[in-house]
């Protein structure tokens, strides 16, 4: 599980931080193609470390008795529609390589910005864009709509203990 919180938190900051900062913040020593080929390669890193840590919870979610007692139909939802998300997320990459210039990457980047900053007109900056974007970035809404009726909540506790506890054994009062 270490494989998918590292993971999905290089994904979460990776999007945040190169979606959401203006261009002219790195333009002067980072060109865009450059950006590109750094959110291919270290969001490809973490994408298969989301993948195969989530699988691995999924699985233990599904298979083991302890687990399974504690788990809810929900949990079990939103870690699929998790990693259907992180393989959308990693098919875009061959279709960003088509673009080395960094133009597809940058109508993303100007979209997200135009959401955030409450700008309209923002749906036009995807014209043209490939629709495994649009289906990653319709699915990546989806999960921040259902995110605060999950355990995805649990990431505001910031728990970075996890990574450094015993193994626990979670137990119901049932």
């Amino acid at each position: 599980s270490n494989l998918f919180h590292i993971g999905i938190l290089g994904i979460f900051f990776g999007h945040l931080f190169g979606m959401l900062t203006p261009h002219w913040m790195y333009a002067w020593f980072l060109p865009v193609a450059a950006k590109q080929l750094m959110a291919m390669v270290l969001g490809g890193i973490c994408g298969v470390l989301t993948l195969i840590g989530g699988a691995g919870l999924l699985w233990r979610r599904l298979t083991n008795q302890r687990v399974r007692a504690t788990s809810t139909t929900p949990d079990i939802i939103i870690m699929s529609i998790l990693l259907v998300q992180c393989l959308l997320g990693l098919s875009t990459i061959p279709f960003s390589a088509q673009y080395p210039d960094g133009s597809e990457m940058m109508k993303l980047v100007g979209w997200a910005q135009s959401i955030v900053t409450f700008r309209g007109g923002s749906s036009e900056m995807l014209n043209g864009v490939a629709f495994v974007f649009r289906l990653h970035l319709v699915l990546g809404m989806t999960i921040f709509l259902l995110f605060p009726f999950t355990r995805l909540v649990h990431v505001w506790s910031a728990p970075f203990e996890y990574f450094t506890r015993r193994y626990q054994i979670v137990r119901s009062r049932r």
